[in-house]
């Protein structure tokens, strides 16, 4: 899990300034899907430090939200496709 959580902290651009975020071409909410995303991490962030042990559930659905949340990022041209996808 926390090698999946810095994977997603690499990959995400969490500390992107709000005005990058927000373009005419916007089709979803970057702002509203990079703070979810942040808290879900976050709350996992806390949960491993006081010594919770993920099932294969939890880091598959971590897993696939920020898979999602990357997909939306590009489609609003915020990040680069990924050569190895």
């Amino acid at each position: 899990m926390r090698q999946l959580i810095g994977e997603i902290r690499l990959a995400i651009p969490f500390d992107m300034p709000e005005a990058s975020m927000c373009s005419d071409n916007c089709n979803i909410c970057t702002m509203k899907l990079l703070e979810y995303l942040d808290m879900e991490v976050m709350d996992w962030e806390r949960r491993l430090d006081a010594g919770e042990i993920p099932n294969f559930g939890d880091i598959s659905r971590l897993q696939k939200t920020g898979k999602k949340i990357y997909r939306a990022l590009e489609k609003n041209g915020l990040v680069c496709a990924k050569a190895s996808e």
